[in-house]
């Protein structure tokens, strides 16, 4: 699934390969320190790899065999629901050096990990890491304080990856975000009309829905398409 409105930054869209056949869309993005390669493995799950580093952002195994990924220099964890914490995955991509984010509350499940609380930046692998609140204001699956996303930085570029929240102050204060990743599936996160009400809020440059499930993003590309400057992609990201 490829689709985009307003192009205005360099794209190049790869096919990853897989051994089993399966293969995940990847995007490229010139950053002032080399090339950020964007694996996009689905539903909530990404893989970032940045000057030979590899990033796994909520490994998940209902997405990907992992044994057919590489292994980890860095692993974000939004929170602690079973699609986003993978303990049999984390174990799988570890290697010697591995360096693992995550939560208070992941921490209670998963050892040896770096606690992020909300608001809290740290500089991990190399690579500054920004902890922004991920909630719900009024649905319980997603209470304050609990959750983190994460803004990322690769050179000159700040990649925000949500995790499960809806389009909060602190989502909607933010600056200078080159690449947004927006969760779009209620009743966890957000509706078509609250994903664009965030992304004409902080402007990021290209705008990425997903963890979207069955919500239609044709609905999300008609509320954006008078917006200009920021690109929406759709990839295959249910």
């Amino acid at each position: 699934m490829k689709n985009s409105i307003y192009v205005g930054v360099v794209l190049c869209l790869l096919v990853m390969p897989t051994a089993q056949g399966k293969s995940f869309e990847e995007d490229v993005i010139p950053t002032s320190a080399g090339d950020l390669k964007i694996t996009l493995v689905g539903h909530g799950t990404l893989m970032f790899t940045f000057n030979d580093r590899v990033i796994h952002v909520d490994p998940f195994s209902g997405v990907a065999d992992y044994s057919e990924l590489p292994k980890a220099d860095l692993i974000l964890v939004t929170h602690e629901h079973g699609d986003h914490l993978d303990l049999e995955v984390i174990e799988m991509i570890k290697k010697d050096g591995t360096q693992l984010v995550l939560t208070k509350t992941c921490s209670e499940k998963a050892s040896g990990g770096k606690v992020m609380a909300n608001g809290d930046v740290e500089t991990i692998a190399g690579i500054r890491i920004e902890a922004i609140p991920a909630y719900n204001f009024e649905q319980p699956f997603h209470p304050k304080g609990v959750g983190n996303g994460y803004v990322i930085t690769f050179g000159d570029k700040r990649v925000y990856v949500a995790g499960d929240t809806e389009n909060t102050p602190e989502m909607k204060g933010l600056k200078d975000i080159d690449v947004a990743f927006l969760p779009m599936n209620l009743p966890y996160t957000m509706t078509p009309e609250m994903v664009a009400d965030a992304a004409k809020a902080f402007q990021p440059k290209i705008l990425y829905p997903y963890h979207f499930g069955s919500t239609d993003t044709d609905e999300l590309l008609a509320l954006m398409k008078d917006e200009k400057g920021i690109e929406v992609r759709i990839r295959d990201m249910k």
